[in-house]
């Protein structure tokens, strides 16, 4: 069976010992942050992990959303999860006390999704989803929505989603039909269809608020002519209370591969009422607030399949006895061996393993620097934060995603038949993983978006940061010999970056199709390489714990783990850097007719 624990000991590891967390106690407003607390609240959730949501994971699977009249209705026990998920807080750790929140750091929420989702995918994404609208409408939203709207999401009793894609537009936004008519009381109609809509409709709150994108009829073509609603599934009355139904509705829910218990919607409007959130024809950059937020969140997703499938995995090869190790038995009294002994099942255990620590140190790095780029001081080091944080969204939710439904697909390689049946559990999560690398942008959108939007921006400012971070890491350890096995392997990985970049600089000018075909490749050999930098802060801290003679295993693990990455993982790069400058020319030569 499938299994799930907290990953706390390892999350307080790379927050007190990989990134020193009490930082952000420095940083105005955060200074009751301090790790006691922030370890108290993980112990906290991990309880609701194991013992609340976890359990629904599978029954919620097996049951599904579903749909009659208009009217959606979540699996059993997920209302109950949910009352108990709002009452204890959890929908408004991260919110601003203004409102109702607890104003507690990003880095700690990055911490708490990697729990909610790994322990349940479709569960999260119900409060996820509110808390990406909460983000939009706290940037973007006039006094009065803010007064109105944000203390209901922070509190959990409305929830809150985003609509974008359309029957015939997905990712080209620019085709929507939508339209939002102007109306005399300062409101608009909206009128269109949406699809594809995570948490459209549900029974776990009062109201549902939807974010809306939509264009007026005089607007410009294209996304410069795209505004933001906010539409209410039922009209708030003077006192906040819901009033009377607004003009939006579900038509349907989608039969999906997997996320079952997360109802996903076409959404019909017809004449709803909503109030613009930002100004008139802008209203992409309000929606690339939650767009990004989410991004970071479904790449969180990809790390909490990835911990779920590794535990279930490792679970089942020190169970299960089949053969014995090439080496003589190792379970002399039992007639064959547990499968851990044998080399294949370690490795795929150990890319599962390796992936997930240094994922889970990347996703609290760029947490801490979310919390920077917020509250820092001083201007020019929150800009810094803000621009390594806009260069790793789409690593992390590409690079992550990938990995999550690898990792899946190992636990069920792990499993063997078994893992193919259903009832053991991990199916599941290479079906729940695979929608991960499709929404919110496919992964070969996000790689574009790296090589045509984040590594121009600002001349180059924010991949200069990065690199800049792991050179100076690189500079500083250099000269320790213990350090010297992990920094040389990502000097010369840092340096197949800096190649394939220049790469594209001297090619992709003078045909576009270079940055394309390079794209998938350039993000993966940068997210090897950002991994590997995380493996290399680890065994810093490794070797330090060691020193201290506290847990000599675990740190030893660390080390372990680390030399494997290295060894095993890390030379994928010179394969895709090879891959990259070999061009467009052989993606492009194929006629269409000759596929």
């Amino acid at each position: 069976m499938a299994v799930y624990k907290a990953p706390i000991k390892d999350i307080n590891f790379v927050l007190n010992e990989v990134l020193d967390v009490s930082k952000l106690a420095e940083l105005p407003g955060y200074a009751d942050a301090t790790p006691d607390v922030i370890q108290a609240i993980l112990e906290e959730a991990g309880k609701l992990c194991e013992n609340v949501l976890f359990p629904l994971n599978r029954s919620g699977d097996e049951e599904g959303c579903t749909y009659e009249n208009g009217v959606v209705r979540t699996p059993k026990g997920f209302r109950e999860a949910y009352d108990l998920f709002r009452e204890g807080g959890w929908t408004a750790v991260t919110c601003d006390p203004e409102y109702g929140g607890q104003g507690l750091p990003a880095t700690l929420g990055f911490a708490l999704t990697e729990m909610f989702t790994g322990s349940n995918q479709a569960f999260s994404m119900y409060p996820g989803l509110s808390h990406g609208a909460y983000e939009a409408l706290a940037q973007h939203g006039s006094d009065a929505l803010k007064k109105l709207y944000l203390p209901k999401l922070a509190d959990g009793t409305w929830s809150g989603t985003m609509c974008l894609t359309e029957p015939h537009c997905g990712t080209d936004l620019g085709m929507l039909r939508t339209r939002a008519e102007p109306q005399a009381d300062g409101s608009y109609a909206v009128t269109g269809t949406k699809i594809f809509i995570s948490a459209g409709e549900h029974d776990l709150t009062e109201n549902i608020l939807h974010l809306v994108l939509a264009r007026l009829p005089d607007a410009p073509g294209g996304t410069k002519g795209i505004s933001l609603f906010l539409v209410p599934k039922f009209l708030p009355k003077a006192d906040g209370t819901v009033g009377e139904r607004n003009g939006i509705r579900c038509g349907a829910i989608e039969h999906k591969m997997g996320i079952k218990a997360n109802a996903t919607c076409v959404m019909n409007l017809d004449g709803a009422k909503g109030w613009l959130v930002g100004e008139l024809n802008k209203g992409m950059p309000a929606m690339f607030v939650m767009m990004n937020a989410a991004r970071l969140g479904v790449g969180m997703q990809g790390l909490g399949i990835a911990e779920a499938s590794h535990q279930s995995a490792v679970a089942y090869a020190k169970d299960r006895i089949q053969g014995r190790s090439l080496t003589g038995p190792k379970n002399a009294n039992g007639p064959a061996d547990p499968i851990i002994v044998h080399p294949d099942v370690r490795r795929m255990l150990l890319i599962q393993k390796s992936f997930t620590e240094a994922a889970r140190a990347l996703s609290l790095w760029v947490g801490m620097l979310i919390d920077e780029a917020h509250r820092h001081p001083d201007a020019a080091k929150r800009e810094a934060a803000d621009d390594l944080i806009q260069l790793l969204t789409p690593i992390i939710k590409a690079y992550f995603t990938d990995m999550g439904s690898e990792c899946a697909n190992l636990a069920v390689q792990t499993y063997g038949g078994h893992g193919f049946i259903r009832e053991n559990g991990v199916e599941q999560f290479v079906r729940d993983a695979r929608i991960t690398q499709l929404y919110e942008g496919t992964n070969g959108i996000q790689a574009l978006d790296l090589v045509g939007r984040k590594l121009p921006m600002k001349g180059g400012k924010a991949a200069q940061r990065l690199l800049g971070e792991i050179s100076g890491f690189v500079a500083a350890h250099k000269a320790d010999d213990k350090m010297k096995e992990f920094v040389e392997p990502l000097e010369k990985a840092l340096g197949r970056v800096q190649d394939a970049v220049l790469f594209l600089m001297q090619h992709a000018m003078k045909n576009p199709d270079e940055a394309g075909a390079a794209a998938t490749d350039l993000l993966r050999l940068m997210a090897l390489t950002a991994m590997t930098f995380m493996w290399n802060r680890i065994a810093v801290a490794a070797h330090k714990g060691l020193r201290a003679g506290n847990d000599n295993a675990f740190y030893q693990a660390k080390l372990d783990t680390a030399r494997f990455y290295i060894a095993r993982v890390l030379p994928q790069t010179t394969s895709l850097n090879h891959q990259i400058k070999a061009g467009a020319a052989t993606l492009m030569a194929l006629p269409a007719e000759a596929f």
